[in-house]
């Protein structure tokens, strides 16, 4: 195959925000919180803990980076936050990489 016949399959902006997606959430606690998130909506810190079975500090440092980074909403309801998906790409990819046969 001639390299001049070679294009990229995917635009550039795509390919950031995929990457940047990716980043944000790569480490299994953080799709997790994605995972239960999508099933659940709204949850909060104490909820998540509970499910996952760490800690209120991990949790929070984990949901304060992805809503830093524009993955999660915040909602103040009383004493509790309330955390929900703000990007819902990141449930596409996730999805195809759960769809992946390797």
């Amino acid at each position: 195959m001639n390299t001049s016949e070679i294009a990229l399959r995917f635009d550039q902006e795509k390919l950031e925000q995929a990457t940047y997606l990716l980043k944000a959430v790569v480490q299994p606690t953080r799709i997790a919180i994605i995972d239960i998130l999508d099933q659940s909506k709204e949850v909060n810190v104490g909820e998540l803990a509970e499910i996952l079975e760490v800690s209120h500090a991990l949790i929070s440092h984990h949901l304060n980076d992805m809503r830093s980074k524009g993955i999660l909403n915040a909602r103040r309801k009383g004493q509790k936050i309330y955390y929900s998906i703000a990007e819902h790409a990141v449930l596409d990819i996730l999805t195809c990489i759960n769809n992946c046969n390797h």
